[in-house]
C-alpha cells in the first residue's frame, strides 16, 4: 500500500512566498498543494508551524567530532556515523555532503595527522547500501594542498564514491583563514595541545611544505574534480586575485570567502558564496575574518553551511528572514541554492513533483524548534 501523508494548518515556505495550507505526499513525492488552514480527517495539524524543505548542507566537519569526541579518542566508526547521521536528522538537514579530509602528513611524529578517508568513505557507502542511514549522504572531499600524501589519496577515489564536491584547501599559516598567526597560535596549541615554543618551527615546516608541494596538490586536485564529475570549491578565498585563480580553475563554489573584497569578486565572475552559519549565529567569525550577516547586508550571501554545529543551520535561515525580512529568501540559502549548485533538482523546493524532504518547526524567541524530519516522503525525526 502506498503511503499517503497529508501536512495541514501549515506555514508553507515555497520558492518565493509563504502561505497558509496543506501538502499531500504520497510516497516519496509531494503531489498536491492546497491554500487554506482547513485540516483534513487523518491530516497532520501542523498549528500554524512553518513547513520547509529539508535542508541540504554541503560542508559539515560534523562527523569528525563524533569519530574523535575527545582528544587522543577514537569512536568506533559505524556508531559514529549513525550519531552523526541521526544529529542531522534531528536538525532537520535531509541531504548531507559529509566533508572528509584527504592529503596527510606523516613524516614527521610531532606534527603528523595521518590517512582515514578511503575508509571512512567505504563505511558510510556500506552503511547507506545497508539502509542504516537516515538522510542522504554524499561526499565532499576537503582537499588539502599543505600536506604530503594528497596525490596518492586522490588515486583511492573514482566517480562511483559519490562524491559531489572537491574543495581546495590551503591552511598554510600566514594566509586565507589564518592570515592573523597570533589567532592560528590560539587555535592549534588550544585544539591541538601544540607547545607554544614549537609554534615557530610548526609554521615554517608548514610554509615549507605548502612551497615545496602546493602547485603540483593545486594541479591534482583540479583534475581530481573532473574525474570524479564533482563540483569545485574553493576555500577562504581572500583577495581578488586568489577568486581570478580559483575561476580559472572552473571553481563554481566559494567556501567562507574571508573579506567583502573576495566576496564582491566572487559575485562579479558568478561564484556562489557559502558562509558559515556559526558566524551568522554568534554575530562573527571565530578566526577575526568577515562576518557573514555583514556579507548578507551587501547580497553576497548565497548559501549558508552548518560547518561545525549542524543546529546551526536552521538558526542562521532564521537570522537571515529577519535581515532580509523575507523567509522564501531566507530558506533559499540552506535548500533550493545548495541544492541547485550540485545538481540536485528533485529537492530543495516545495513543489509538486518534488521529492518529499520536509522539515516543519515553529520559532519561539527567535529559536527555531523542530518538530518533524520527513526524508522521501517518511518521517525520520
Amino acid at each position: 500500500m502506498t503511503e499517503e501523508t497529508i501536512l495541514a494548518n501549515a506555514r508553507i515556505i515555497l520558492a518565493d512566498e509563504v502561505i497558509t495550507g496543506s501538502l499531500h505526499l504520497r510516497a516519496d513525492q509531494i503531489v498536491d498543494i492546497d491554500t487554506g488552514a482547513a485540516v483534513p480527517r487523518g491530516a497532520v495539524d501542523c498549528r500554524g508551524d512553518f513547513v520547509a524543505p529539508g535542508m541540504i548542507e554541503l560542508h559539515t566537519d560534523n562527523l569528525e567530532r563524533h569519530l574523535r569526541p575527545r582528544p587522543k579518542v577514537n569512536w568506533p566508526h559505524r556508531a559514529a556515523i549513525v550519531a552523526h547521521d541521526r544529529e542531522l536528522a534531528g536538525a532537520g538537514i535531509t541531504t548531507v555532503f559529509d566533508a572528509i579530509r584527504v592529503g596527510s602528513i606523516v613524516s614527521d611524529n610531532s606534527k603528523r595527522y595521518g590517512k582515514y578517508a578511503r575508509q571512512i568513505a567505504d563505511e558510510i557507502l556500506q552503511m547507506r547500501a545497508a539502509g542504516a542511514l537516515s538522510i542522504s549522504h554524499h561526499l565532499h572531499l576537503r582537499a588539502e594542498v599543505c600536506s604530503e600524501t594528497l596525490i596518492e589519496e586522490l588515486a583511492e577515489f573514482g566517480a562511483s564514491d559519490r562524491i559531489g564536491i572537491v574543495s581546495l584547501m590551503d591552511h598554510t599559516p600566514g594566509q586565507r583563514q589564518f592570515s592573523d598567526l597570533k589567532k592560528y597560535e590560539d587555535y592549534v596549541c588550544g585544539k591541538h595541545g601544540l607547545d607554544r615554543a614549537a609554534f615557530p618551527e610548526y609554521v615554517a615546516f608548514l610554509s615549507g611544505l605548502q612551497a615545496q608541494l602546493g602547485h603540483k596538490h593545486e594541479q591534482a586536485t583540479v583534475a581530481a574534480a573532473k574525474r570524479f564529475g564533482a563540483k569545485l570549491a574553493s576555500h577562504d578565498d581572500t583577495t581578488s586575485a586568489q577568486v581570478t585563480a580559483s575561476h580559472a580553475h572552473g571553481v563554481t563554489l566559494a567556501e567562507f570567502p574571508t573579506t567583502i573584497e573576495a566576496a564582491n569578486a566572487c559575485h562579479d565572475v558568478g561564484i556562489a558564496t557559502i558562509m558559515g552559519s556559526p558566524n551568522l549565529v554568534r554575530g562573527g567569525s571565530h578566526s577575526g575574518n568577515v562576518a557573514a550577516s555583514e556579507l548578507a547586508q551587501l547580497d553576497r550571501l548565497r548559501i549558508l553551511s552548518s560547518d561545525y554545529v549542524p543546529a546551526s543551520l536552521l538558526m542562521g535561515a532564521v537570522c537571515l528572514a529577519d535581515i532580509w525580512g523575507d523567509w522564501a529568501k531566507a530558506m533559499a540559502t540552506v535548500t533550493h541554492e545548495p541544492a541547485a549548485q550540485v545538481g540536485l533538482n528533485d529537492r530543495g523546493q516545495i513543489a509538486i513533483g518534488k521529492r518529499a524532504d520536509l522539515i516543519r518547526f515553529g520559532v519561539a524567541a527567535d529559536q527555531p524548534l523542530i518538530r518533524s524530519v520527513w526524508v522521501a516522503g517518511a518521517r525520520v525525526s
